[in-house]
């Protein structure tokens, strides 16, 4: 594992949610597996990863399954 762009710290995989938006469109992706700094907390996407975000965003996805998600305008 290598060291954070920012604060040299060290960085460990782990699995997260990553709400992407597209367009008008948001997609919620779990269990990516990403690379997260042990100090400051900044998360790296691999470029494979971000393909196939990218890809997954871009056709007609069948959802494992939908939530609603709240709106608050301050």
């Amino acid at each position: 594992m290598g060291k954070c762009y920012f604060c040299k710290g060290n960085m460990i995989k782990k699995k997260i949610k990553h709400l992407h938006k597209w367009g008008e469109k948001y997609i919620l992706f779990e269990n990516l597996e990403v690379e997260v700094c042990k100090q400051c907390g900044e998360v790296y996407l691999s470029p494979e990863t971000l393909y196939l975000i990218d890809k997954k965003t871009k056709e007609e996805i069948k959802p494992k399954r939908t939530i609603a998600v709240p709106v608050v305008a301050l």
